[in-house]
């Protein structure tokens, strides 16, 4: 079953002295990417929780946020006075608000709060730790849900590949009658005597150069491979995007050798079912 990239997911711990809250959200990208906004205090720990999140995911863009909110009364925790000042007279060039929400955004963001204390609790790095955990698990829940809408678009864009593809077939042998009728009148037009053998093996030549038989062949059996791949157990959009490729050379193959109108606006209606799964496919883990 295929994957997006796209996820989201959220965990809150409750600890005696403060609320810790992890966020997760991921895009497409070609690779694993992750921006991290950590507290200064927290920063030994980052390469840990990066590899947890590197281990779980294999790529997309990556946004990983670790908020911490003192909620005890016993703590020697201030609030960074120039570091909020700041956040706020940024915030006001890119939003409209009031001094007060102004604050009430600034104090949300990394190192709003100084502490005397350096060093952090392992009790609390193992429930970041299982808060992060949960958080990818319910990212990957959340990813394998908008895999399936994506799953069922393949479907029907697969599905109405096959169907232009038996149009394809169905008139082709119409094609092939006019691309003959077209040569005899071209010929008859020159009015002069030909030898009719050699005429023959010629024009047998000439129809064989517009022969799609094996374009028709090879196209079918990407589809299929597209589909198999697509019910796979795994999730891979480089290998669909690959097949992706082989699908678009047969469909452009046949309209090269089309020479025949009907013909070539089924190939233009297949270019733009494909262009639809490549782009769907840009977003597939």
């Amino acid at each position: 079953m295929i994957q997006s990239m796209t996820g989201y997911g959220k965990q809150v711990v409750q600890l005696p002295t403060k609320k810790i809250t992890v966020e997760l959200k991921s895009l497409n990208s070609k690779n694993l990417d992750i921006n991290s906004r950590i507290p200064q205090g927290y920063r030994d720990k980052e390469l840990v929780l990066r590899k947890l999140i590197a281990d779980s995911l294999v790529r997309g863009k990556v946004d990983f946020g670790l908020y911490v909110e003192i909620t005890g009364e016993d703590t020697s925790a201030e609030i960074n006075q120039g570091v909020v000042k700041k956040y706020m007279e940024q915030l006001s060039t890119i939003a409209n608000g009031d001094d007060f929400k102004l604050l009430e955004l600034a104090l949300r963001m990394p190192d709003t709060l100084k502490t005397d204390r350096d060093d952090i609790d392992e009790g609390e790095i193992a429930a970041i730790k299982e808060a992060l955990k949960k958080a990818l698990a319910a990212l990957q829940s959340f990813r394998t849900t908008e895999g399936q809408v994506l799953e069922k678009d393949f479907e029907t864009r697969l599905k109405m590949l096959r169907e232009l593809l038996q149009e394809v077939i169905s008139i082709d042998p119409n094609r092939l009658k006019s691309i003959r009728e077209r040569l005899e009148k071209a010929v008859a037009d020159l009015k002069t005597d030909v030898d009719e053998n050699r005429f023959e093996q010629e024009l047998i030549y000439y129809l064989e150069k517009y022969d799609i038989t094996e374009e028709k062949v090879r196209l079918g059996n990407h589809l299929d491979y597209f589909e198999t791949t697509l019910h796979s157990s795994n999730s891979n959009g480089k290998k669909l995007g690959f097949i992706c490729q082989e699908i678009g050379r047969e469909i452009n193959t046949i309209g090269s050798k089309a020479n025949y109108a009907p013909m070539q606006q089924i190939v233009v209606q297949m270019k733009d079912e494909l262009e639809k799964i490549k782009e769907q496919l840009l977003n597939v883990l």
